[in-house]
This record gives C-alpha cells, structure tokens and sequence, in this order.
C-alpha cells in the first residue's frame, strides 16, 4: 500500500513535466503546486495509518478493567500511554458483560490488562475474540501468586475451582502487579522504559509507604477486634498481611441473597465474637446485613469499596491508594482504633503531568 502511494506523486510529476515543457513557466508554476498538494495528502493518509497503529509517533493504548487496576497501571504508564478503563466504577465486576462496542476499544489495544483468576471472564473471552495481531493480554493476578497461593473461602469455595481474585487489597501484591505493568510496557515501548522505571519507583515507595501506614493502624484496633465481617470476601489477602480474621462474608459464591440458614449463622458469629462492625458496601447492597448487624448487636458501617474508587476521576482520593486510605479510614475506628497513621499520606498520581486515562462511570 505504501509503495503505490509513493509512485502516485512520481507519476503526476512526469506527465506535469511534459505539459511544462509545452506550455512554458505558468505551467511550471501549477506543477509546483500540483507536488506540493501531492506531498500533503501523502503525509495526511501516512499519518492516519499511524494513528491505527502502534506506531513510534503515536502512544501506545493500553485497555484495563476494574479501577483499581487501572489506576495502578495510570501511575506506570503515566503521560506516555493512552489508557482507558473499561469496567464501570459501582458494578459487580464478578458479573460484568461488556457492551459490545468495547469490542472495538479492545481491538485497539497494544496491551490489555486485566486482573485475571477468572474475575472477569466475559471482558477476557471478547478480549481474545477481538485483539489485533501483536496486541498483549496481560493476566495480573494469574503472575502475581502460585497455585498454592491461591485463597478459597465462602464466596469463593474450592469446589467452583475459582480462587479470591482480590489480590490488590493487600499494597505488596499491587506492587508485583505495577511490576508487571512496568516489564510489559518496557517490552512493548522500550525508548519511554526509563520512564516507566521511574514510575515504578516512585509507586514502590507510595505503596510501602502505605503498607507500613495501614500495619501502624491496624496495630492500634484491640487484637479481640480484628475481625471482619463483610459483604463480599474482598480482604483475604488484606486480613493475612495485616492480622485480621474474616468471621464471614455476606454474599455466596453465586452472588445472590444469602440464605435465612446463612444469615442465621452469621448473626451467631457476630454475637460469639463480638466484633463490633458490620462492613456494607454500596457497590453490593444487601438488606440482610443491617439486620445482622442489628441483632449480632454491632454497627452497620456501609462504606466500604474493593473496586469502586472514591471520587470522580481527577480527585486527589480518586486511585487505588485512595480506595486503601478510604478503606482504613472506615475500617479501623469502627474496629475500635485510630486511622491517624494515615494523615498526610499522599493518594495522588506519581507522575507529573495530565493524565489522559478514560475511567467508565
């Protein structure tokens, strides 16, 4: 194709050289015009092709899912990427089907990015029914942990072979998965790699900043209240990191209303254990967990998030480090501790520039 639009102007030339040659400098004058148009309708089809593509002019585009997800790769990728997210904030990204023009954001994509350990099996499946060829489909959590790292509980049991996928609630997880955010964009667009180190660095040091933060937090709730009740088993790898115990989860496996047996049987273990916090989310409302609540003879705390970022994109809280500083912020004085490690911690981007990150809503 490139080959016939540079013969194409060669061709005008010559038979505008012959008519030059018969009709003196006024044709000569129309031959110069006639190249120079030449030349910018050759430039403006070059340079459409390279918008299709992933070209070195051009920014690569790189599709993620949940925010959390993509607010970590936002932070890598920073001003040298084109990022756009394509699960909607306050969904159940468990049972989320993507329209089908997401098909089309995909099938631009250089790189996509998504949790994986079958989180989001309908945007994976349309991810490789469309990719174009070359394009990388990059399974986070699937790199992050083994096999025998994987969590089973009661929305997650081992009988469905599906493992908690919730890895970024624990800090040192999300750091692998910016890890691999950082060698895939390295891979893929090595002249900005110094940049996407430089990135990753600045991350690093939030993120164990953060985690040396919630582990200060979590340390001032009394050991008999480090328990965790909530809607969703969302904190597996939250409670291990940071010595809570999950007494139940609200929602089953198949993410419908709980039994009157399984209500019944939480509403035993907040009264046995005494913890003195129900956490609810607005993302997973459910009727019954006031009640349990009420009658295990705790508080009904409604606010806490696993994906639903705080905010509107281009606030200061509106990032994966805002969803943890939120998280402690409601968790820990319910639980009967201070949150004041949190103070001053930093939930902004890391890079300096506008970003260009496109978050669904």
């Amino acid at each position: 194709m490139n080959s016939t639009r540079e013969s194409s102007p060669s061709e005008t030339g010559r038979r505008i050289i012959r008519r030059t040659r018969r009709f003196g400098l006024s044709a000569l004058v129309v031959f110069l015009l006639a190249i120079s148009m030449t030349s910018v309708l050759s430039c403006s089809e070059s340079g459409e092709e390279g918008a299709s593509g992933a070209g070195s002019a051009e920014k690569m585009k790189v599709v993620s899912t949940v925010s959390p997800i993509t607010s970590l790769v936002e932070n890598v990728g920073g001003t040298r990427i084109r990022l756009e997210g394509i699960v909607p904030e306050g969904v159940n990204s468990h049972t989320f089907e993507p329209a089908p023009s997401v098909a089309t954001v995909l099938a631009e994509a250089d790189l996509i990015v998504l949790n994986g350990l079958f989180l989001e099996e309908p945007s994976l499946e349309m991810a490789r029914a469309n990719r174009k060829a070359g394009a990388i489909i990059l399974t986070l959590g699937d790199k992050a942990i083994t096999r025998d790292q994987w969590v089973f509980d009661f929305s997650f049991p081992e009988g469905d072979g599906h493992p908690n996928p919730h890895l970024w609630t624990s800090p040192d997880l999300a750091i692998k998965y910016a890890d691999l955010v950082r060698a895939e964009l390295t891979a893929l667009d090595p002249d900005n790699a110094d940049y996407y180190a430089e990135n990753f660095a600045k991350l690093e040091e939030r993120l164990n900043d953060l985690d040396e933060r919630i582990a200060a937090a979590a340390n001032t709730i009394p050991p008999e209240n480090r328990k965790l009740l909530t809607y969703h088993d969302s904190f597996p790898f939250f409670s291990t990191r940071y010595g809570f115990e999950i007494i139940g989860a609200v929602q089953p496996s198949d993410f419908s209303e709980p039994s009157a047996r399984e209500v019944a049987t939480l509403i035993d273990q907040v009264r046995e254990t005494g913890v003195p916090a129900v956490f609810g989310s607005e993302v997973f409302p459910s009727p019954v967990m006031e009640q349990i609540a009420k009658e295990g003879g705790a508080k009904f705390v409604d606010q806490l998030r696993d994906d639903d970022l705080p905010g509107s994109h281009g606030d200061p809280g509106h990032s994966y480090m805002g969803l943890m500083a939120s998280n402690i912020q409601i968790m820990v004085p319910a639980l009967g501790g201070s949150a004041d490690a949190m103070d001053g911690f930093d939930t902004g981007p890391v890079f300096e520039g506008e970003s260009n990150a496109l978050y669904p809503e």
